[in-house]
């Protein structure tokens, strides 16, 4: 399995409000030129400001929301498996995998140059750039994890939701609370039930924000958390099936296949066999 090729997600762009959340596979690393931008992640308000190097899982929905005139950014784009094997910073890489969003404790003058670089570099679409510029990012993530870094997760929440964004603010509540809940069995009058909303209302707000059915969504999740569990640890696969809630074997072994086009086995074997090489 190839990995994605950040040289097609990479941008440096005007930041501009977003009409829905949206969600992907990839870890996501932004830098603010200048301005400020106020993300809806996990249901809470979570600002940046220029200067500033924040990095989350794409798995946890988010969308900006408020944007000071003008904001820009770099917004790079990391595989998950070349994530995962980053040496070392377990912490950070738990914290991540568990849907924080981590903000540089230190960051200096290079770091504006070296991201607009690394734009520059991939915009040429030259592969041992991309492959650079890879590399690169994967030694700024574990500067970050040496110099420290900050959870911000939690503590926006005491700031006021405008009120367009407060049934989005319901629909990542719910989002969350599949999250925390994905190694047992959901329904959606329990999901609705934890946010205080009737089943249908619910069901119909949170296809309306996120794009997909309560269903789906579960089963996107487990499939995100399972591959997770695949890369970054030796369980056995019957015991990932378990943990990221599917209640057999086979219907994971199904679920996987249909996903991600390899079974669980070959996704790890692979993700394995290009470690070897790496260190070959």
């Amino acid at each position: 399995m190839e990995l994605v090729d950040i040289t097609s997600v990479a941008r440096y762009t005007r930041v501009k409000l977003m009409a829905e959340a949206h969600i992907h596979s990839e870890v996501e690393v932004n830098f603010v030129l200048e301005g400020r931008m106020t993300y809806l992640f996990s249901g809470e308000m979570r600002s940046l400001a220029a200067g500033q190097l924040a990095l989350f899982w794409g798995t946890v929905p988010h969308r900006c929301i408020e944007v000071e005139e003008p904001t820009s950014f770099v917004c790079l784009y990391l595989p998950i498996a070349a994530f995962l094997e980053l040496p070392e910073c377990a912490a950070l890489k738990s914290a991540v995998l568990k849907g924080g969003m981590l903000v540089a404790r230190e960051v200096d003058s290079l770091d504006a140059s070296l991201f607009l670089r690394w734009h520059k570099d991939l915009e040429t679409g030259d592969r041992r750039r991309a492959d650079l510029v890879r590399q690169e990012l994967l030694g700024r993530v574990r500067r970050i994890d040496v110099e420290g870094w900050t959870d911000v997760a939690g503590k926006a929440g005491d700031q006021p939701l405008p009120p367009e964004a407060r049934p989005m603010a319901k629909a990542q509540q719910m989002a969350r609370y599949i999250a925390e809940n994905l190694d047992r069995r959901l329904s959606v009058e329990e999901v609705a039930g934890a946010v205080g909303l009737h089943a249908n209302y619910a069901m119909a707000l949170f296809k309306r924000s996120l794009g997909l059915t309560v269903g789906q969504y579960v089963v996107r999740q487990r499939m995100s958390q399972a591959q997770a569990m695949l890369l970054s640890t030796d369980l056995e696969i019957a015991r990932v099936a378990f943990e990221s809630g599917f209640g057999s074997v086979s219907r994971f072994y199904d679920a996987f296949t249909r996903s991600v086009g390899v079974t669980p086995r070959q996704f790890r074997d692979e993700h394995r066999r290009r470690l070897a090489a790496a260190s070959a």
